[in-house]
């Protein structure tokens, strides 16, 4: 499977609006027993989650997965700080590149491939709001040109 194949189970739609996305890299992540039984249900939020390197490893934030209703006594704080889980070399890489001025590390979406939840991790810097109302105007002109390439086939 592709990089960023699989059953989607979260998208953050906000991240690409409001980050101009350079590079992907596809991470596992270390859930516990109930946070992977709830993500296979859908209940995970990515909004306002973001990755920091500490001491080596890739840690994501504000990941909000929702407690497991039979969870019981086991389940486990919804927007606890998770391990990632990459190789060394692509920790070095985001390493190089969280150093630049404005440059962030997003979670895109989190999925299950072949059985294991893994994050698509997008690199980027943030859109300032003059980006933002420009990447809107274009959206509108396509959506109008194809309206009316849509008319004129009729």
């Amino acid at each position: 499977m592709a990089k960023g194949e699989g059953k989607v189970i979260a998208q953050n739609k906000k991240a690409g609006f409001d980050y101009a996305i350079e590079e992907t890299i596809e991470a596992g992540i270390v859930l516990q027993g109930t946070e992977i039984k709830s993500a296979r249900n859908g209940k995970v939020q990515l909004v306002d989650a973001f990755v920091r390197i500490r001491n080596g490893e890739a840690w994501i934030s504000n990941m909000h997965i929702a407690p497991y209703e039979q969870g019981n006594i086991f389940n486990h704080d919804p927007t606890r700080v998770r391990k990632l889980l990459l190789h060394k070399k692509q920790i070095n890489e985001l390493i190089g590149v969280s150093k630049v001025q404005g440059a962030a590390i997003i979670p895109l979406k989190m999925y299950l491939k072949d059985g294991y939840a893994k994050v698509l991790l997008g690199v980027g810097k943030g859109k300032k709001n003059y980006d933002k109302r420009q990447d809107l105007k274009k959206k509108d002109a396509k959506r109008e040109i194809d309206r009316a390439m849509k008319e004129r086939s009729r």
